[in-house]
């Protein structure tokens, strides 16, 4: 078991743009390391206290992975910190090792870790 970690911003809290935007980063999570539903084991989400318009794990369900465990969860309100930010941490089944996996930076949340290859 390996874990992938992957975030993303909002320009505004807005529930059918938080929905697409998860719903790409879930996709380019997915897409880029070879994962298949049946290698997902679970998904946790985190946002920052500036989003309320819907739960993150919604645009999992809506891509078909309701059967996939899945618990949103406030990020640590931190001075400072990226404003309407959503991150993942995607636990799944592989014989990949930890340095063969590609995490997932898309939009403002790519300066969080910018030392990553696209």
């Amino acid at each position: 078991m390996l874990a992938l970690r992957g975030a993303t911003t909002l320009d505004e809290d807005e529930r059918d743009h938080l929905l697409d935007r998860v719903t790409v980063l879930l996709r380019e999570m997915m897409d880029r390391n070879g994962v298949h539903h049946d290698d997902l084991i679970s998904i946790l989400f985190t946002a920052t206290d500036d989003l309320h318009s819907c739960f993150p794990a919604l645009a999992a369900r809506n891509m078909g992975l309701g059967d996939v465990p899945l618990i949103c969860a406030r990020e640590l309100d931190i001075e400072g910190g990226m404003p309407r930010c959503i991150r993942v941490l995607m636990h799944l089944s592989t014989d990949r090792s930890r340095s063969q996996l590609r995490h997932v930076y898309l939009e403002q949340a790519r300066a969080l870790r910018d030392d990553l290859p696209e």
